[in-house]
C-alpha cells in the first residue's frame, strides 16, 4: 500500500487549525504515519508552501527522524537531547514555524512531506537551509509521502 502520512489535527486538503499558524500558537501539527520500507533507517520531514508570493516558503524541516518512530506530537520540536535535527527554515529559525500568508493573498497549500531513508543520519551543515537537508534526503529516499493542510488569511 505504500506511505501514507496522517494528522489528528486536520483531514487532507482540509484547512489547518489556527493554533498550527503563526497567528495561533504556532505549534507543529501532530502527524502520524504508515507503512515505511522495512529498510529504512530515519525519515526527513519538510513543510512547504508553494504559494507564497516569492515563491515556495519552507515551514519546517526535520532530519534523523528515528525510523521506529511513527508520529510526532503536537510538541516534536520540544524535544531534549538527540534525536531529530532541524534544518533553519525560511523564518530563519530551526524549529517549526506555521503558516503565515498575506492577508487577502487567497489560500495558501501546506504541504507536510515525509520521506524515508536508506541512512540513518544525513550529513548536513547545522545552516544549512531545508532545501539543501531535502536535496540530500533525495539521495537516500526509499518512499515518500505527503499530506496538505491550507490556510488564508481573509
Amino acid at each position: 500500500m505504500g506511505m501514507t502520512l496522517t494528522s489528528p489535527a486536520f483531514a487532507e486538503g482540509d484547512p489547518l487549525p489556527e493554533r498550527y499558524t503563526r497567528f495561533g500558537e504556532n505549534q507543529m501539527p501532530p502527524l502520524k504515519w504508515s507503512g515505511i520500507p522495512a529498510e529504512t533507517k530515519s525519515l526527513a520531514l519538510i513543510v512547504e508552501d508553494p504559494d507564497a508570493p516569492r515563491g515556495t516558503f519552507r515551514h519546517c524541516g526535520m532530519f534523523n527522524i528515528p525510523a521506529d518512530w511513527n508520529e510526532l506530537s503536537q510538541n516534536a520540536d520540544a524535544a531534549p537531547g538527540g534525536g531529530p535535527r532541524f534544518s533553519l527554515n525560511d523564518f530563519g529559525n530551526a524549529r517549526y514555524d506555521g503558516p503565515q500568508p498575506p492577508k487577502g493573498h487567497g489560500t495558501h497549500h501546506y504541504h507536510f512531506r515525509l520521506a524515508a531513508l536508506d541512512v540513518a543520519n544525513l550529513t548536513v551543515p547545522d545552516a544549512a537551509g531545508i532545501e539543501a537537508m531535502w536535496q540530500e534526503a533525495h539521495k537516500h529516499t526509499l518512499s515518500e509521502t505527503s499530506l496538505t493542510g491550507t490556510f488564508e488569511v481573509h
